[in-house]
């Protein structure tokens, strides 16, 4: 592979590593217009699995995100995630087009329930370049387990979002 490719091919993952990046900051901030620009404008095809379910458009799990995330209670956010994507394994398969896979660790405090959860989730995604960015075209995840927890009397929660 020369020189020239090589280079085109590194450049195209680590812009694939800060779109994921973008998407799980945008998740775990609670910016739902961040999140839903990560994928492509028509025909996302994006699989959550059974408990958050299939979308054949990204903003159909915009509006779920929405409606989930940015719940209040007393002006306060109930629903607290953090997501960590790790062990990036990103194949450049053509001009314009990659796939990808993650391990995402995956926790949420859910106030409303009083309740924490930690799963581990593995992510297979593939991407393309629309208007000149990468963006998601498919996701599906794969939750490999999940511990639910009530969260201990005296618990306090301190948040920053506006």
């Amino acid at each position: 592979m020369e020189l020239e490719a090589r280079i085109a091919r590194l450049e195209a993952i680590e812009s694939i590593k800060a779109l994921k990046h973008r998407y799980l900051r945008a998740c775990d901030a609670k910016r739902p217009e961040d999140f839903r620009n990560c994928f492509v404008k028509k025909g996302a095809i994006i699989d959550y699995g059974p408990r958050i379910g299939k979308f054949e458009d990204a903003d159909g799990i915009a509006d779920v995100f929405r409606r989930l995330a940015l719940q209040r209670v007393d002006d306060k956010v109930i629903i607290l995630d953090m997501h960590h994507a790790l062990h990036a394994d990103i194949e450049v398969l053509g001009e314009g087009e990659a796939s990808g896979r993650w391990t995402l660790r995956f926790r949420q405090v859910n106030l409303a329930e009083r309740t924490e959860q930690v799963s581990a989730i593995e992510y297979a995604d593939r991407y393309v370049i629309e208007d000149g960015e990468w963006r998601i075209r498919s996701c599906e995840v794969t939750v490999l387990w999940t511990l639910m927890q009530p969260l201990a009397e005296g618990f306090e929660i301190t948040e920053s979002f506006s």
